[in-house]
């Protein structure tokens, strides 16, 4: 069989079709439409119009820390969207753990977890009348603040932030600062967790259910399909509540949210339903983050980012951007120190523990399988 001949094929659209004044994408394209644009003015009177009472409204460039001129067709919400999306910080999420330390292709990561609570908040948004939009952006950049390793690297920074650090706060404040991102989305950011104080928008609350539900479902469908755990070992309760699928128990735990929300008009779960769902999450820690090897994971993986700092900190000078000026957050904390562990939060698991063997001499083999490279 011949070879296609793709670099011609490539070449031959390089400046697309041209027509009728028109330059389209492909040639013969017949889908059209005519609608006058959607400015944002517009776009701001629609969500007016339709958003149920208590949803956040998306106003003129939206409350920043910097002011700036409003968008043309963008709302402000959209606006932060894209920021986040086009963002260092979202980016690395493909390369930051969610279970497990370098997953392979099967296993989610922190990105592919964000975009799946993206997914159950703007469904349960939708659902209620809130804001979808900032449902999205807020769930989407939920996690930027999130070093490498998991939430190992929250107690491996413990020891240099004084009150601790926080993936939520430093988010909001360290990692999405230089976006200049609206209020209410850094505030969802940073009170996502439930240990947090409560978010200041409905869309904040429903992010904060989505990120326990996608989390609680396909953490277990990880474990799963890595065999840490067998279908017979999920709850029963949990199975005849909400079934033994992601999909159904998604179903069952965004239905509930919606119904209860709608009845009640607060955030929240009916009874039984929120029951099972902290069955789940107990039977993840139990037999999926609390089980041997999830521990000597997390334990090694403060050894290594702890002796990154340390190396960093005595050596400054390899620290990308030392010279800069630390915000006014890090008040409190010696820039040095500061510098060196919001280098270390940023990178990704792989560029971690390499520059921990290059800069450390930290041997690799020691730890744990699951987290090596060529695993």
């Amino acid at each position: 069989m011949a070879e296609i001949d793709r670099s011609r094929i490539w070449a031959s659209t390089m400046r697309g079709s041209e027509g009728d004044d028109v330059v389209r994408a492909h040639a013969g394209a017949t889908a059209s439409i005519r609608h006058v644009p959607v400015r944002r003015e517009e776009r701001e009177r629609i969500e007016r119009q339709t958003l149920g009472p208590g949803a956040a409204l998306a106003l003129g460039a939206g409350d920043r820390m910097r002011p700036e001129a409003p968008d043309e067709f963008r709302t402000c919400f959209e606006k932060d969207r894209d920021r986040i999306v086009h963002s260092t910080s979202f980016r690395r999420l493909a390369g930051k753990t969610q279970v497990v330390v370098y997953p392979k292709d099967h296993q989610r990561t922190r990105l592919t977890h964000a975009l799946e609570v993206a997914q159950v908040a703007t469904a349960i948004a939708r659902g209620v009348g809130a804001n979808a939009t900032l449902a999205d952006v807020i769930a989407l950049g939920h996690d930027c603040g999130h070093g490498p390793g998991g939430h190992a690297s929250e107690t491996a920074f413990d020891h240099y932030i004084p009150g601790g650090y926080d993936h939520g706060p430093w988010g909001a404040d360290v990692a999405l600062r230089p976006l200049n991102l609206c209020s209410p989305t850094l505030d969802g950011i940073r009170n996502h967790s439930w240990s947090r104080p409560a978010p200041a928008t409905v869309e904040g609350e429903i992010v904060a259910w989505a990120d326990r539900i996608a989390y609680c479902a396909h953490d277990l469908e990880d474990a799963l399909h890595a065999g840490i755990v067998r279908p017979r070992d999920v709850p029963s309760s949990v199975v005849r509540q909400c079934g033994g699928e992601r999909s159904q128990q998604l179903r069952a735990f965004i239905s509930s949210v919606i119904d209860t929300t709608a009845a009640s008009g607060t955030v929240g779960m009916d009874a039984d339903t929120a029951q099972a769902l902290a069955e789940l999450r107990q039977f993840n820690y139990d037999r999926i983050y609390m089980r041997p090897d999830s521990v000597a994971q997390s334990a090694a993986v403060v050894d290594v980012l702890r002796a990154l700092v340390d190396h960093l900190i005595a050596h400054p000078d390899q620290v990308p951007g030392a010279d800069e000026e630390v915000p006014d957050i890090a008040d409190g904390v010696d820039p040095t120190v500061w510098r060196a562990v919001a280098y270390v939060a940023g990178m990704t698991d792989r560029f971690a523990f390499e520059m921990a063997e290059t800069l450390v001499g930290y041997d690799l083999t020691k730890i744990p399988a699951g987290i090596g490279r060529g695993v």
